[in-house]
């Protein structure tokens, strides 16, 4: 095995060494470890098919890992013996840039800092997850479905993921999107003057569904084309407080229906605290002053009449907070607008903005309605206290997806990871509250972990497809196995 690992990726592609292999066993989540059996890094797709197709020969899993470290959600911890970690870090070509089709196309290596620097020069941008990580793959992240902070632009969830390149785990390496109607070199396409901008295809077909929030069970993607923006010109940022995230539910609907602004999500003092503080004794003094809810409204204007489209824009979110019993600032006690829109938008730091108030954390996330979170958010604190986990601490972030269609509910409990006992409590809770919150309709639509039983549990029809799925696209199944599975 590794004579033929050194054949396909190189000697100084290939390692053994127990260190490494060990810091692939575990993440910062709850999940199993697991140690690999080996550690390969691929520099081009054809080493990636090479290694897929070896993979089903020897029925040797494959653990694709793009983002650097650390690790929160137990997607990279292999859950079977003998897995290979097949790093994709070395990827990292940003192979195009098309500004009149706002279009970039991306290697699963390249990160958001990266990209972000990339595009700025040619006057555009990416709309990102909430503050990711410095090490974040821009492409993991958006085949992820990581929530946008542009919901009102998202036209569908896989938003603003097009074409990609993928190899399947049986080997076979294909385009989709509209980018799979050929010729299957981007180079000719370009030329033909096709710019990978539907996602769409091959033909009738829809590929990209089977690779998003797969968690690489099904292929590795090996590029990606993914939807710019303009880069605004201008940029303003709202606040709006409210003693109960009920308050602002009939402003947030106004907003929605209405298209306006370009960034739109709630938060609690707990989160918002944690996202703007630089250390634990900063986020517990800002918690004293900030409101208890925030609505975050950001407005930004581009090259065709920004100071009309803000000022117009502005004029009618006031409005809407008026007629919703809602008052608009650019700031509040604790916080600056533009402040909490830049800390947003901009990549962390060399240590997770998360792991701030307490060394580590546990996130709680799923798909609900708007409507439906103060269910949630008052289950989840009785939870809490049953628990004796501090209801006060649980950071909360309310991110509305696909046109305000749904939302993206997140609690974030922070702990002290080298406190056993209180490791140990915020693992029970983490487990008896995704139970709950399954049960009360919140949808895993990124099941990881635990998720995966808990959702798949509640539909044998779709699970049995799902199987099926696997069979046909990854018959030997060597692509991260055991992640969306019934355990």
């Amino acid at each position: 095995m590794k004579d033929d690992l050194i054949n396909i990726v190189g000697k100084d592609n290939f390692s053994e060494d127990q260190k490494l292999l060990e810091s692939f066993a575990k993440d910062k989540s709850f999940a199993p470890h697991l140690k690999p059996k080996f550690y390969v890094k691929v520099n081009d797709a054809q080493q990636v098919q090479n290694l897929v197709k070896w993979a089903n020969e020897t029925k040797t899993p494959l653990i694709p890992v793009s983002s650097g470290g650390p690790h929160y959600k137990g997607d990279t911890v292999p859950s079977v013996p003998g897995a290979i970690i097949v790093d994709l870090s070395g990827m990292n070509k940003i192979i195009n840039i098309n500004r009149q089709q706002r279009m970039a196309i991306i290697e699963p290596g390249v990160t958001y800092g990266q990209l972000q620097e990339a595009l700025a020069k040619e006057g555009m941008t990416l709309s990102t997850s909430i503050r990711p990580r410095a090490t974040k793959s821009v492409l993991t992240s958006v085949l992820e479905i990581e929530p946008r902070l542009n919901c009102l632009h998202q036209f569908n969830y896989t938003e603003p993921v097009r074409c990609t390149e993928v190899t399947f785990g049986d080997g076979n390496q294909i385009y989709t999107g509209e980018a799979g109607n050929g010729p299957k070199d981007l180079e000719k396409q370009w030329e033909q003057e096709k710019w990978q901008v539907t996602s769409n295809g091959p033909n009738n077909t829809d590929m990209l569904r089977m690779v998003t929030q797969a968690q690489g069970s099904m292929g590795i993607v090996t590029w990606a084309s993914v939807r710019c923006e303009l880069l605004p010109t201008i940029k303003k940022m709202f606040l709006a407080p409210a003693k109960k995230s009920t308050d602002l539910e009939d402003f947030v609907y106004k907003v929605i229906w209405a298209r306006h602004g370009d960034k739109l999500y709630v938060m609690n003092k707990a989160y918002l605290a944690s996202l703007m503080a630089k250390t634990a004794e900063e986020i517990a003094e800002l918690k004293k002053v900030l409101p208890n809810w925030v609505a975050a409204v950001g407005i930004s204007g581009d090259i065709l009449l920004p100071e009309m489209r803000v000022s117009a824009q502005e004029s009618d979110i006031m409005d809407y907070a008026k007629q919703t019993g809602v008052n608009l600032f650019p700031k509040v006690p604790g916080a600056v607008g533009d402040d909490v829109l830049e800390k947003s938008i901009t990549p962390s730091g060399d240590a997770y903005w998360k792991e701030t108030a307490k060394g580590s954390f546990q996130d709680i996330f799923f798909i609900t309605t708007l409507d439906r979170t103060p269910i949630f958010i008052e289950a989840m604190y009785e939870l809490a206290v049953e628990a004796g986990y501090p209801s006060e601490d649980i950071g909360v972030y309310i991110q509305p997806q696909h046109m305000g269609t749904s939302v993206h509910l997140e609690f974030n409990l922070p702990y002290n990871d080298a406190n056993l006992k209180e490791a140990a409590k915020v693992k029970k809770l983490y487990i008896a509250a995704s139970k709950e919150m399954s049960k009360l309709g919140g949808f895993f639509a990124r099941p990881y972990d635990i998720w995966a039983t808990i959702q798949l549990n509640k539909d044998a029809q779709s699970y049995n497809i799902l199987k099926k799925m696997k069979d046909i696209f990854d018959p030997n199944n060597i692509m991260n196995p055991g992640k969306l599975t019934l355990k």
